[in-house]
């Protein structure tokens, strides 16, 4: 996707994020500030994406405690069923094995 091009299926708070991480790269703003603002967001990043990914988690073990199946919260979603289940069980990592096998790793 071109920066600055809004994809029609993103939710509107999704797009905003992403707009704002799109601005911090903006060539009107001068390229220390540009390094300096982008240094700030990497830094954080790692702690930020701890936390999306717990509240994703909560979110669906929230449907799950409401009594959706997996498969219904799959659906909901658009997450796949072996995803979701993952998910739920706080698996963050994937990784190949030999033989091409996954094999996840709880966090």
């Amino acid at each position: 996707m071109i920066v600055g091009e809004e994809d029609p299926q993103l939710e509107e708070e999704v797009q905003r994020v992403l707009d704002a991480i799109d601005e911090l790269g903006s060539p009107d703003v001068p390229a220390a500030e540009r390094a300096k603002r982008l240094t700030q967001l990497l830094d954080e990043w790692p702690d930020a994406h701890s936390r999306v990914r717990a509240m994703r988690q909560a979110a669906m073990k929230e449907l799950q405690d409401g009594g959706l199946s997996l498969r219904a919260i799959s659906a909901e979603t658009g997450v796949s069923f072996g995803r979701v289940r993952e998910i739920i069980q706080g698996v963050t990592k994937r990784t190949k094995e030999k033989g091409g096998t996954s094999q996840g790793e709880a966090s």
